[in-house]
């Protein structure tokens, strides 16, 4: 399922509070890349470049939209320091409520973790290959979800 993202994608800054740059992630910044990932219309195939990569999991959520209402399922990525609390790490099933706000209604919506999967966190430009306008600081991509262009 794709989703129409917010203008906040396009604004989120290059430095994110409470997360460290990935120390020796496999994609540097400024590494041009292709994007294997599909979470939104014209990423797959997309032709990215890295802007950052960060320490954290990333966490796939299902969530309920506090905007429509409507539940959304699977959304990659959030990071640790996008989820309300203190805890150093989540397991699948957690319960947890969103600081994230890459879409309309994520913001302090209650959320169930469904996936984890191992960091880095990576922020990337790409251009759409539906011919849409470019996307920039979009967060977040997981390493397997990129190749080396």
């Amino acid at each position: 399922m794709f989703y129409a993202f917010t203008q906040d994608i396009l604004r989120s800054p290059k430095k994110v509070h409470g997360l460290k740059k990935a120390e020796q992630p496999k994609y540097k910044a400024g590494t041009k890349v292709k994007l294997t990932a599909d979470h939104m219309k014209g990423m797959k195939d997309a032709n990215a470049t890295i802007v950052n990569a960060y320490d954290s999991k990333l966490y796939a959520v299902d969530y309920k939209s506090t905007s429509d209402k409507k539940m959304v399922k699977d959304h990659k990525w959030v990071t640790i320091n996008e989820i309300e609390g203190n805890r150093k790490e989540y397991k699948k099933g957690d319960k947890v409520t969103l600081k994230a706000d890459h879409m309309a209604g994520m913001k302090n919506s209650s959320a169930t973790i469904v996936e984890i999967q191992k960091g880095p966190a990576y922020m990337v430009n790409y251009q759409p290959t539906n011919g849409g306008k470019q996307v920039t600081n979009h967060k977040w991509v997981a390493e397997d979800e990129i190749e080396k262009r």
